[in-house]
């Protein structure tokens, strides 16, 4: 953990109002180019490290080659003063260093050395998930009467089903469902696609919405979108929070439940059940350079197969 102040750290906010040089600009949209068209990196990831670096450049604005590796040390310290969590800190010095990192391989004369530059330590946290029982219940209290319920009805089992992100199933068109195999086209980090499978119940849903109530948001509009917005638009993070905030309210769970908490259920209670851990890393599209060519030898019907027998809403 970062202990202890070289001098006096600046408010970041008091520097947000000035403005990055042009070569600041210029090496900040190389590396950024860098890390979405050879690193393949994910447009959200791209931002995040866009955004991050952006404050370290504005907190102590100078040449790159004038950075020091006390910079960086009363930049994280500054974030620490301000509460920042340890998990966010954490990312925004890896963010740093991968952009330092890149300016040297572009034979930069930079200065920074980041062995000297201490890690943060991150404290042991634990994903929050519902248990089954509390899921059935969400999942059952959700109301189907008005075309909006449904899709929400939609959206939640769907998610629970396949484990997939937030930002992959606002993601999904009416193209990446096969209905026929009942698979589901997800389109992962990284620009990384999987087929992840889903039971029968939601194959059932999936199959009334697409055939009435989808009919009924596009409106007059033209959209592959699967998820749309009562204006016929593509559904936004934010509106889903809403959703799930008044759901989880009404079924009268008291955790705090964020969309994430369904990805962590599903691989929670597959896991309990004794599905291999190799399955549900395949399923949750976790393709490290480590794991990839594990998951390659994960055959299509097995997973499917294993899906069905222990996911419980497939009962």
């Amino acid at each position: 953990m970062i202990s202890g102040s070289p001098k006096k750290p600046q408010t970041i906010t008091a520097v947000n109002e000035k403005v990055l040089s042009p070569s600041q600009i210029s090496y900040l949209n190389s590396f950024t180019f860098y890390l979405k068209v050879e690193k393949g990196m994910a447009q959200n990831s791209v931002e995040s490290y866009h955004r991050d670096i952006t404050d370290f450049l504005y907190f102590n604005p100078k040449a790159v080659e004038k950075y020091r590796d006390e910079d960086v040390v009363n930049f994280l310290i500054t974030l620490q003063d301000l509460n920042l969590m340890n998990t966010s800190i954490a990312r925004k010095r890896v963010a740093i260093k991968q952009f330092f990192l890149y300016l040297r391989d572009q034979d930069v004369a930079v200065q920074v050395d980041f062995d000297r530059i201490p890690k943060i330590k991150l404290q042991q946290h634990l994903p929050d998930f519902l248990d089954v029982d509390e899921m059935i219940r969400l999942l059952d209290s959700l109301p189907i009467e008005t075309v909006l319920e449904f899709r929400n009805k939609v959206m939640m089992e769907l998610l629970y089903a396949t484990g997939m992100r937030i930002s992959e199933l606002l993601g999904l068109t009416i193209h990446d469902i096969n209905q026929n195999d009942m698979m589901a086209l997800v389109r992962g980090k990284g620009s990384k696609q999987r087929y992840v499978p889903y039971v029968d119940s939601v194959a059932e849903l999936l199959a009334v919405y697409l055939r009435v109530q989808r009919s009924v948001l596009i409106k007059f509009k033209s959209t592959d979108v699967l998820f749309l917005n009562n204006r016929g638009d593509k559904l936004s993070r934010m509106g889903f929070w809403k959703i799930l905030r008044n759901a989880v309210q009404t079924a009268g769970i008291k955790k705090e439940i964020t969309p994430h908490t369904f990805r962590h259920s599903f691989a929670t209670h597959l896991l309990e059940a004794g599905v291999n851990l190799r399955i549900v890393q395949a399923l949750l599209g976790h393709a490290s350079l480590n794991t990839t060519q594990i998951y390659t030898h994960v055959d299509t019907r097995y997973l499917v197969e294993t899906h069905k027998m222990y996911h419980p809403r497939a009962k």
